[in-house]
């Protein structure tokens, strides 16, 4: 059979990577004036200084290593965005972040090393199982790791390019932390907007970690409160409804974008003032905020919980139109691809 073949910036390193993945790997240093490999059946590029001079290098090497129907695996190390746009420039067939579990990164390896892309269903699994590890980081008690949330980020964009938000919501609805499962559903929500709406990478990716954020301060809810199944008495609902606050404060002083901070903690924040925890109006409330609030209302319209049945797509969409002068109605408008492309989905798979 045959090797798969690791291009790197550091040897040492990438030994101990292919002691993972197979007993058939081969090593070849970027730095190294020797031969490159050919005829591998896998290429996967492990840059652990991602600089101008290694991706030179790298280029160099994929020109002789990598014919155009060997599947080339890119291990993306430090900033996400960056190495999500090196990627597409070198032509990679798939991303992972460096840090990705090795169980994952072997099932990665083992589907692209066949010389087929993944069995569909199989790939959504994976990602989906990818993200939710990566959020089980994210969801402390104490401030989240900049590392863990960018990784969480990167893997739900990912998943939201390669298959319908559809599909991503039916395997997070699988989950069964009520939590975990709704702030999986908004990110993939909000993903998917940012999309509809071409905003650039940067932005997208913004985004996409304020939704993944935005109910972190749920971690300072008693259990009791926060997994309850029935309705919250007014006692109760007044410790919900300080998460906002309390995850903008365990974020604070961590060096999260101003966006990211606003997002947490101003998300059930209402064009009218009625909603908490600051009663902000109008202009006060930015528009990556009013999108993400867009995102939450309609995962929590169509999600099951314990105390009620999922509303439909198009029901749930109808309700937030219904709520004009409290939501931004032209971003409701923009929204409506997402919403009922998820009606329409379902119709097909009918």
């Amino acid at each position: 059979m045959r090797p798969i073949l690791i291009l790197t910036d550091d040897p040492a390193g990438a030994k101990r990577l292919a002691t993972h993945l197979a007993s058939d790997v081969l090593v070849f240093d970027l730095y190294e004036e020797t031969a490159v490999p050919t005829d591998a059946r896998l290429v996967i590029a492990d840059l652990h200084s991602p600089d101008s001079g290694s991706i030179v290098r790298l280029q160099r090497a994929l020109a002789t290593a990598r014919p155009a129907t060997t599947p080339f695996l890119y291990l993306i190390h430090g900033n996400p965005q960056r190495g999500e746009i090196q990627a597409t420039m070198l032509g990679a067939s798939r991303t992972l972040p460096a840090t990705a579990a090795a169980a994952f990164l072997m099932n990665a390896v083992a589907h692209l090393g066949a010389g087929a892309p993944a069995e569909p269903q199989a790939a959504k699994v994976m990602q989906v199982a990818n993200a939710r590890q990566a959020f089980s980081r994210i969801f402390t008690r104490e401030t989240p790791a900049q590392e863990a949330v960018d990784e969480g980020t990167l893997l739900v964009d990912r998943a939201i390019r390669d298959m319908k938000v559809r599909d991503w919501l039916s395997l997070v609805a699988e989950f069964d932390d009520v939590t975990h499962r709704h702030c999986l559903s908004v990110a993939g929500l909000a993903a998917a907007f940012a999309q509809s709406l071409g905003l650039n990478q940067t932005d997208s990716h913004l985004l996409t970690k304020g939704a993944l954020l935005h109910d972190v301060g749920k971690a300072k809810v008693p259990l009791a409160i926060l997994n309850k199944a029935g309705p919250l008495t007014a006692a109760e609902r007044r410790v919900m409804n300080k998460h906002p606050v309390d995850g903008y404060e365990m974020l604070v002083g961590a060096d999260y974008s101003e966006i990211v901070l606003k997002v947490v903690r101003s998300h059930h924040e209402m064009l009218d003032g009625s909603g908490y925890p600051d009663g902000l109006t109008g202009a006060a409330i930015p528009d990556p905020v009013r999108l993400i609030t867009v995102c939450d209302i309609f995962a929590a319209l169509i999600e099951r919980r314990p105390y009620k049945m999922p509303e439909s797509a198009a029901a749930a969409f109808q309700i937030l139109t219904d709520m004009r002068g409290r939501l931004d109605q032209d971003l409701i408008r923009a929204f409506a691809p997402v919403a009922l492309s998820i009606e329409d989905d379902l119709r097909e798979s009918a």
